[in-house]
């Protein structure tokens, strides 16, 4: 079994979840709706991306640093918005927070999310966006939004391509639903939650 500090690069992490997590969390993180092949689709166009080649230049000092919305950032890679992060580890996104903060870049937090807005917050200091589906609840989303500006999170990243809930297969099979209802309040509370009919007209 890889040991942590033996880890030499990001794919590694996903070897260690599938040796440690249980099987049916594990497949919950690591698996798409369907065929999976907008999953297959998206690394393929992640491994298309290259890094300029230069040569005789001077790299006596290297500056990986980005800004995002005027916000200085160490590298030019964030934390996306990801659900559920207490079926991995006990801290969730508590424990995501702390690592986005300690690497000097931006975490997004999901509306989905295992730890609250404000548990989130009172973690300290550090840049973080707050994931927000348009649900057919009007009176939710604005609670949302006031909570994560309150909060001091610093922008709403708008997920607008997921009117409904892919079918994951996996999850089908591993009978994920109930597990997962024991880690989110939002599923508990609300049925057939998002906006089918939000368009550029509907707003």
């Amino acid at each position: 079994m890889l040991k942590m500090v033996e880890i030499t690069n990001v794919v590694e992490y996903e070897a260690i979840a599938k040796e440690r997590l249980p099987k049916m969390v594990y497949e919950f993180f690591a698996s798409g709706a369907e065929d999976q092949w907008t999953l297959k689709e998206n690394r393929s166009a992640f491994s298309r991306i290259l890094f300029r080649h230069c040569i005789l230049i001077d790299v006596t000092n290297i500056d990986l640093t980005a800004t995002i919305f005027g916000y200085k950032i160490s590298m030019p890679i964030m934390i996306a918005p990801t659900a559920l992060h207490k079926m991995a580890h006990p801290d969730g996104e508590i424990a995501t927070a702390r690592a986005a903060f300690g690497a000097r870049t931006i975490m997004t937090l999901s509306s989905w999310a295992t730890s609250s807005i404000e548990e989130v917050a009172s973690t300290g200091a550090g840049i973080r966006f707050f994931q927000l589906s348009v649900y057919k609840d009007r009176s939710l989303v604005v609670q949302l939004v006031k909570r994560a500006e309150k909060a001091g999170f610093k922008a709403i990243v708008l997920t607008v391509d997921a009117p409904r809930l892919g079918r994951r297969e996996a999850d089908i099979k591993n009978k994920c639903a109930c597990h997962i209802e024991k880690h989110i309040w939002l599923i508990l509370q609300l049925k057939n939650v998002f906006d089918d009919f939000n368009t550029w007209k509907h707003q």
